[in-house]
């Protein structure tokens, strides 16, 4: 059974390098029952609304298993928010899910797989380190991506909600073909 691990939000905004020159990608996780919107977590915000945000990146999906991945690849510990995702989730595979795919969060939060996230310099800035360097390009040939979300139905959500695949379109591109192609 897949379940929401935890909700996520902007925990600071931080100064970067990039032409925005802030960034809202440091997220942690939140306690407690937090409501989602048609345009994504309460409390979350983008500052880079050119490439995040909006009715189709409403929401970013990461999920759990991709995370570990990473952590023993970059010997560290990742917590729910680090890769700037809004939800952490487990038991389902984010990067090959279809999009167009329907998931039910909890009893009310329905959601639409829209696109793969493209990782950019930001995020690379954000891993930091030696590991900054070539990040991007490790990141997209790993093809743990993670997933843009629509908010289709509004509700609440928090940490141990059942994260459940409602319909699943026939012949539609996953994540990450969508993001290769």
């Amino acid at each position: 059974m897949a379940i929401l691990l935890a909700p996520c939000v902007v925990n600071a905004l931080r100064a970067d390098a990039g032409l925005v020159g802030i960034t809202a990608i440091d997220k942690r996780a939140v306690d407690g029952p937090v409501q989602v919107r048609k345009l994504g977590l309460f409390a979350d915000v983008q500052t880079d609304r050119k490439n995040h945000g909006g009715k189709d990146k409403a929401l970013y999906a990461y999920a759990q298993e991709d995370a570990d991945f990473w952590a023993s690849k970059l010997g560290r510990d990742l917590d729910p928010g680090w890769f700037g995702e809004n939800l952490r989730v487990s038991g389902i595979d984010v990067s090959n899910a279809r999009v167009g795919e329907r998931w039910r969060i909890g009893d009310t939060v329905e959601v639409e797989v829209t696109m793969p996230r493209t990782p950019c310099a930001t995020f690379a800035r954000w891993v930091g380190g030696s590991d900054e360097r070539g990040w991007v390009k490790r990141f997209a040939l790993e093809g743990r991506l993670g997933a843009y979300l629509r908010v289709i139905r509004t509700g609440k959500v928090q940490s141990g909600d059942t994260v459940e695949v409602l319909t699943v379109p026939n012949g539609a591109q996953t994540v990450l073909e969508m993001f290769r192609a």
